[in-house]
């Protein structure tokens, strides 16, 4: 059960400091890799900056980057390089500045392996076909990088020459990992899957439509690592084939392309099944399918159909972005040195664009020669500009969110601060409860009658140490304030809280957030351990300290993702029809009442004493001196909504504290086990 996002609560914490101008410049640099070759087909060299003219939609463009990538095939083996330590994909730019070449005279080639798509004995056909080149076929201009794609991507090694690298990330490769999300041929088609004797057979569409997306997500996320270099680049794609379901992965399928093609990337897909010959009906490694398809001949053709479909993706990746597709060979080397082949000497040539429009229309581009004729130019045929997010669709947007999820890089245009707070709910489950807080001045409403509303998107993703997706949220949430909420908002903050139900164990959570009237977002990663409170003799098992300034009732909320009342009543910090705020950045003022909450679990007793006796104060220290201690507290009864669970509010008035920076400490004693505990956090009070 995971409890769903509760409310948006508006908080006025602080008077913000007067606004800062901001000034931001973007530059966005196209960069064309163009082959010239003569009448014969050989490429030609020694041509300058000044020989080249390049047209935008008909306009002449200034060249800003000009370099010759010399290449060719020698017979010679390839000489080692200095060894890249494999990674994990997470999308740094690692081309340094825009348009610097790294790799001068070097053809770029990346093998990656789709190991989702198929089964073990496909890939290890596939590792046999990449070991063979690079033991036989590589040259001394040829760079090769390995990636892979199973539960997630991975760079398994950067691009080097050393053939005792490139064999070892190879065979390295997790075979098997995710082979159960390989599609048949028979896949989204029930007339085709095999008959298991049940009465209810599932149709499985919606999961082969999530799974091709998935694969081809990947693909993009890696063709945009590979757009940090301006090089040509040439990414060669074993799989065991890749189908549509319908046209609703057209979407995808565009997207993955028009990366590729911006990041001058071309695909050469390789099947990986080799030359097939299907038996009628297929073979004896499934079963036979249901009802009378088998005997009228139904099954084949579909079977068929199937097959070319899955051969029809790959040749269109191939097709799009200027590849070339290796379908039906038994020796899968071969579509490496397609790749091999393909990419001779260019040039490459960049420039800023003179149509600052973000339109996301197709930009036509154009290269000429001034003066010598008869050559031959090869050069991508465009490119589509950035679309401003008042422009974009809805599934752009959606894009937009997918894009900056899986890229990884940090988003800045919202900031946002953010805290995790664990609660225990049974001895192998716990709450980990997220506070989100957004400046309020950044948030841009727009009035609708005689209110101010706002839309914002908030995603969250908790994966474990393996990367493994361990929870998610996604919440779309519309804020309506009237005009005294509107003025507390701009120099308040704005705050969102959801939570996730986990086990034990170390996770690292990523949010997104975007507010949709300008489109603008915001990313927060964090590394957060959910820890075992189960009691022990030797100390006080705790949890989480929220510390905070109010309580709001769940009426107040200027926005809610969830009315379900039974689950907010289950909430940890839910009580009596209101919730305990956390206090994100723990900024307070000397007009408030700070309050410190936890959870004790699993309290002492004794026949002596038969209900639990916890005492906890909270103590303010400056430069280690206790500057102010709360009164105690003693709680001699088990009032928690959870068995075993004590908890433990203290309150803290602030008006005789003086401002300044402080470090609160939480004490809790158990007097009948003599066991305590305790938590530290810094804190601000404002005066």
């Amino acid at each position: 059960m995971r409890y769903p996002a509760a409310a948006i609560w508006a908080l006025v914490l602080a008077a913000q400091e007067p606004g800062v101008v901001k000034f931001t410049a973007t530059t966005r640099l196209v960069v064309l890799d163009v082959t010239v070759k003569d009448r014969s087909g050989k490429p030609v060299e020694g041509l300058r900056r000044e020989d080249f003219l390049v047209l935008e939609d008909g306009k002449p463009q200034s060249i800003a980057v000009f370099e010759f990538q010399r290449l060719g095939i020698a017979e010679e083996p390839a000489p080692a390089a200095a060894p890249h330590a494999p990674k994990e994909a997470r999308g740094e730019a690692e081309a340094g500045a825009a348009g610097a070449v790294r790799y001068k005279d070097r053809r770029l080639i990346a093998l990656y392996f789709d190991l989702s798509s198929m089964p073990p004995e496909d890939a290890v056909r596939a590792q046999r076909g990449a070991l063979k080149f690079v033991e036989r076929n590589m040259t001394p201009v040829d760079l090769v990088a390995v990636m892979s794609y199973g539960a997630r991507l991975r760079v398994e090694q950067d691009f080097t020459q050393d053939v005792e690298l490139l064999r070892k990330a190879i065979r390295g490769l997790r075979v098997g990992e995710a082979s159960e999300l390989a599609a048949g041929l028979e896949a989204g088609d029930p007339d085709l899957a095999a008959d298991s004797g049940a009465a209810f057979q599932a149709d499985d569409a919606e999961f082969q439509l999530f799974n091709t997306d998935r694969k081809l997500a990947a693909l993009e996320n890696a063709v945009r690592m590979l757009g940090a270099l301006p090089e040509k680049k040439a990414l060669v794609y074993f799989s065991s084939g890749l189908g549509k379901t319908g046209i609703e992965n057209l979407s995808q399928l565009r997207a993955t392309v028009n990366a590729a093609v911006r990041a001058n990337v071309s695909f050469f897909p390789v099947d990986a099944r080799g030359l097939m010959a299907m038996a009628p009906g297929g073979d004896a490694s499934r079963g036979a399918p249901k009802g009378s398809a088998l005997f009228s001949g139904k099954a084949q053709f579909g079977l068929m159909d199937s097959f070319r479909a899955q051969q029809q993706t790959l040749y269109t990746l191939a097709a799009d972005t200027g590849g070339k597709a290796t379908l039906e060979s038994n020796d899968l080397s071969e579509g490496i040195l397609q790749a091999q082949k393909a990419v001779e000497s260019y040039y490459i040539l960049g420039y800023y664009s003179s149509n600052p429009a973000e339109d996301g229309r197709f930009r036509r581009t154009q290269v000429r020669l001034k003066e010598r004729q008869g050559l031959r130019l090869e050069h991508r045929a465009g490119y589509f500009a950035a679309k401003r997010f008042d422009r974009m669709s809805g599934t752009d947007k959606e894009r937009q969110l997918e894009d900056a999820l899986l890229l990884g890089d940090p988003v800045r245009d919202l900031e946002l601060a953010l805290e995790v707070n664990c609660f225990r709910l049974s001895s192998r489950r716990y709450f980990a409860a997220v506070a989100v807080k957004i400046p309020g001045s950044s948030i841009p409403l727009a009035r609708r009658g005689e209110a101010e509303t706002t839309a914002l998107d908030f995603i969250g993703q908790v994966r474990d140490l393996r990367g493994s997706l361990a929870a998610a949220v996604r919440d779309a949430i519309t804020v309506r304030l009237d005009a005294e909420g509107s003025a507390r908002r701009k120099r308040g903050h704005i705050q969102y809280d959801t939570g996730f139900t986990l086990v034990p164990g170390e996770y690292r959570l990523r949010f997104l957030v975007r507010e949709n009237q300008s489109g603008r977002m915001g990313t927060f990663e964090t590394a957060f351990r959910v820890p075992e409170t189960w009691p022990e003799r030797e100390w006080l098992s705790l949890s989480s300290v929220v510390w905070s300034a109010q309580r709001e009732p769940l009426a107040a909320a200027a926005g809610r993702a969830d009315g379900n009342q039974k689950r907010l009543a289950a909430h940890p910090l839910v009580r009596d029809g209101a919730k305990l705020i956390p206090s994100v950045t723990r900024v307070f003022r000397r007009d408030q009442t700070l309050i410190a909450y936890a959870e004790v679990y699993g309290p002492s007793t004794s026949s002596d004493h038969p209900k639990p006796s916890i005492a906890a104060a909270v103590g303010l220290y400056r430069a280690g001196r206790l500057v102010e201690e709360s009164e105690p507290v003693l709680v001699e009864d088990d009032k928690g909504q959870r068995t075993g669970t004590v908890p433990v509010e203290i309150r803290v008035p602030l008006h005789s504290v003086p401002p300044g920076r402080y470090v609160a400490q939480f004490n809790v004693f158990d007097r009948i086990a003599r066991s305590f505990a305790q938590r530290r956090a810094n804190i601000v009070i404002l005066p």
